[in-house]
């Protein structure tokens, strides 16, 4: 039977728009919130019916900012998701965190809703770099979030650094990383800039006032990353993560898995019984739907077996451990190199992946053009 283990949420307000982001979100000011959280509460209960689970491992609220919502918003939307999906007892439960707008009384809402993990957007530092991409916190918000936090009991740090941004050095990123180390969190989640489109940023581009780092000094960041986080003792589990042992996200480690997950709210994507799912991301047009139907499918994909075995590669390959061919074996009746034994051979020969210990998996010099790799397992 069909059994859903994650759930992810995602709330689409935003006290300010990031540069670079090209989420579904738009402006708090003047949206109809509660209706919103009235409508993600019926979709995840009809959802469910149609297809329950037997028991939540991980659940994210994401965004957007999910902490731009009042404390009785809050306290409202977390009740609901508890409500429905009665995660389990050792959970993990996830919330995104800004630092500009987090106040012990919401920290004290998360906390008791049962979430055990915050994910920080930090993305940097230096409040010249932080103003230039549109976040809204100087760097004492980020001490003092974190201080809140552990006073309420918070252990499950994560922290959001972005490198490649314009105007960005390499000796500006090792100062980022050095002051990250110092606040002893648990867990690091790093991510080169992509101009996408619909953003500030690729307005810039457009107009030639993007002045982005050389591709020669965002690979030199990129190392960098790897080789400090490895010396503080933080493992590299996936191309973009870093964690103390035990702390690796099991929330996104269901994607990376290629296993299915429910996902609730304007514009949010999801996986259910065998079928990929968006939602429709206009605010007003997700709540109508969800009254007059009890859901907002705005494309619905039936995943063939085909396709599951390229995303069960390229998704796996992300992380540092790779793809089992084991476990490949067992939900596919046959192992990698059956279906892609040239492309192996030949990515092995350059250099790119290696196996080992029944483990087809990225090479170091493999994560440095891992989306030319996962380009090759694509029938």
């Amino acid at each position: 039977m069909f059994s859903p283990k994650a759930v992810y949420v995602h709330i689409p307000f935003c006290e300010q728009i990031c540069h670079y982001c090209d989420f579904n979100k738009v402006f708090l000011k003047g949206q109809p919130v509660d209706d919103y959280i009235a409508a993600c509460e019926t979709e995840m209960k009809e959802t469910v019916k149609q297809f329950p689970y037997k028991e939540i491992q991980s659940i994210y609220v994401g965004g957007g900012t999910p902490t731009s919502l009042s404390v009785i918003q809050l306290e409202r939307l977390l009740k609901a998701i508890n409500n429905v999906y009665k995660p389990c007892e050792d959970v993990e439960y996830t919330i995104e965190v800004n630092p500009s707008n987090m106040v012990e009384e919401k920290l004290a809402v998360i906390r008791e809703a049962g979430i055990n993990r915050l994910s920080i957007g930090v993305q940097a530092f230096q409040e010249e770099l932080l103003r230039r991409i549109g976040r809204n916190h100087v760097e004492k918000d980020i001490y003092d979030t974190i201080d809140k936090a552990r006073t309420l009991g918070f252990e499950n740090i994560s922290i959001d650094l972005m490198f490649g941004l314009p105007g960005q050095t390499v000796s500006m990123f090792k100062e980022t990383l050095i002051k990250a180390i110092q606040l002893n969190i648990p867990h690091f989640s790093a991510y080169s800039l992509k101009v996408e489109e619909k953003t500030v940023f690729h307005q810039l581009q457009r107009k030639g006032k993007l002045h982005l780092p050389a591709e020669d000094e965002e690979v030199e960041m990129y190392e960098l990353l790897m080789n400090v986080l490895l010396e503080h003792g933080y493992d590299q589990y996936e191309i973009s993560n870093f964690s103390k042992s035990n702390y690796e996200s099991k929330h996104n480690l269901t994607y990376w898995n290629n296993e299915e997950y429910y996902g609730i709210g304007a514009g949010a994507h999801g996986y259910v019984g065998g079928v990929r799912h968006s939602n429709v991301g206009p605010i007003k047009k997700y709540i109508s739907l969800i009254e007059a139907m009890g859901r907002s499918a705005n494309e619905q994909h039936f995943v063939t077996t085909e396709e599951k075995i390229e995303e069960e590669m390229f998704l796996g390959l992300r992380k540092l451990e790779g793809v089992s061919i084991e476990r490949f074996v067992n939900k596919y009746g046959k192992s990698p190199f059956d279906f892609f034994g040239k492309e192996i051979k030949q990515l092995q020969t350059q250099g790119l992946v290696e196996i080992v210990n029944g483990q087809v998996r990225l090479t170091r010099n493999g994560l440095f053009v891992a989306n030319e790799v996962f380009e090759k397992f694509l029938f």
